[in-house]
């Protein structure tokens, strides 16, 4: 028994996500609370054996950041517009992308969009799908248009198998659907596993890296949203992209979570049609009606990343006996909205607690920022009083609980686009609290070519 002991203590077990040990096997890991993660470590390695040094190979020598030479690193453009502005203006040499987003989201339709693009620029591009065969892939392509004789396609689900096609084939640009179906037999378990992912992964970025080849990685998510497999995922790549959408609604974005060669804040948009994705370079014209003066409508400029965008917020108001009168959101954050109905009723007299109001945005977008917080109140209010704000009106700014509007985020850029679109006027802090506000929307519906001035 002593010896069992002794055994089981020189070989713990260990998490391979965070590296958390323990005398026994667990389920769930101590520390990072991760499901079946804890695995059997191997017997120590001798740590404090010292290493010899080795010296650099020819050209490989340190050298002041000031000599090295980038010139042979230039960023190459996928085709596919937005999907460049996400990753800074294309793809640079030996890039590894990791691009994750719910399943049935688009990511292989947007990726063999990128794959024909780059073939039809005379690169040659390998697209490695484990989870699909080449004929569904095919039928795809030809559904969506992406044939083309330089984009070669593999299914294969071996890592090994993969890295031979890489070596047959010689492309310039590798794509593999996806790293969480793919194994290598340089570890144990299934493919998904930790211990696979991260074999997987670090093996195609260490091919990316030494041969200048820019590879795009999918990526699963769980059910909470975030990357499946080990943290270490997200550190080893150099691109994190996420593609976000709502089934309900043809509209998709890519953000960049992560990006070594470029900014974060950029926001790439799709319209996913039956023929396949298509870019969507101005989205304004998507998140506005179709131009009729309704109460109850009012126009505010939304920010994704650094682009403004105009998007319509509609509000319902009726008339209820119910003790609890209903509070309905679609498109926007419900207890801002409750904030502004009190913010209403108590600092500009406008009487919401005996109405029903229901309150969303057009074209399924979702406007959670502060900034929504003045068209809200204008749209209510408009509502209310049934009472239509001009075309010709948008409306920028957070609410605070006093009544005072408080300045947003890039509030410049979102006066400069609504001024590209035809949005003369813009409510806005300068109007300093709600009541402000109102009266200016009451003025300068006044000044405007024969409208009527809502009666706030």
């Amino acid at each position: 028994m002593p010896a069992a002991r002794r055994s089981t203590q020189s070989a713990p077990y260990k998490c391979t996500e965070c590296g958390w040990t323990t005398l026994k096997w667990v389920g769930r890991c101590g520390e990072c609370q991760q499901w079946g993660t804890v695995v059997e470590a191997s017997e120590p390695t001798g740590l404090t054996r010292s290493v010899a040094p080795v010296a650099p190979g020819a050209g490989r020598s340190a050298q002041p950041i000031t000599r090295i030479d980038i010139t042979d690193s230039p960023r190459r453009t996928t085709g596919v517009g937005e999907f460049d502005r996400v990753l800074g203006g294309g793809l640079v040499a030996g890039a590894a992308i990791l691009l994750s987003g719910e399943p049935g989201v688009g990511k292989s339709t947007l990726l063999l969009e990128v794959a024909a693009q780059a073939a039809r620029a005379g690169r040659r591009v390998l697209y490695a799908s484990a989870e699909e065969s080449t004929a569904q892939v095919r039928l795809r392509a030809e559904r969506t248009g992406a044939l083309h004789e330089e984009l070669y396609l593999a299914s294969e689900t071996d890592l090994a198998t993969i890295l031979g096609h890489v070596d047959e084939v010689k492309p310039e640009l590798l794509i593999v659907d996806s790293v969480q179906t793919v194994s290598s037999a340089m570890s144990e378990g299934m493919a998904g596993h930790p211990s696979q992912v991260r074999e997987v992964a670090a093996t195609l970025i260490r091919v990316a890296k030494d041969r200048g080849l820019p590879t795009i990685i999918v990526g699963h998510v769980t059910k909470d949203g975030s990357i499946a497999g080990p943290r270490i995922l997200e550190h080893l790549v150099d691109v994190v992209c996420q593609f976000e959408g709502d089934r309900q609604t043809s509209l998709r974005f890519v953000r960049a979570l992560k990006n070594r060669f470029g900014p974060t804040d950029e926001v790439g948009c799709f319209d996913m049609t039956g023929a396949g994705i298509a870019e969507v370079a101005d989205p304004s014209a998507l998140f506005l009606g179709h131009g009729s003066t309704e109460a109850g409508t009012c126009v505010a400029i939304a920010l994704e990343g650094r682009r403004a965008m105009p998007v319509e917020v509609q509000a319902l108001t009726i008339e209820t006996k119910a003790p609890n009168p209903r509070r309905i959101v679609n498109g926007v954050d419900a207890a801002r909205v409750a904030m502004v109905l009190a913010v209403l009723e108590k600092k500009a007299g406008i009487k919401t607690s005996d109405k029903d109001v229901y309150v969303s945005t057009v074209g399924g977008v979702r406007f959670t920022e502060p900034a929504a917080d003045l068209a809200i109140a204008l749209a209510v209010a408009g509502s209310v009083t049934d009472r239509a704000i001009p075309r010709h009106i948008a409306a920028v700014g957070e609410l605070s609980l006093a009544g005072e509007i408080r300045p947003v985020t890039q509030a410049a850029q979102r006066r400069s686009e609504a001024a590209r679109l035809g949005y003369r006027d813009v409510i806005d802090n300068r109007s300093k609290e709600l009541r402000s506000a109102l009266s200016d929307v009451r003025v300068r519906t006044r000044s405007g070519p024969r409208e009527e001035a809502p009666d706030f």
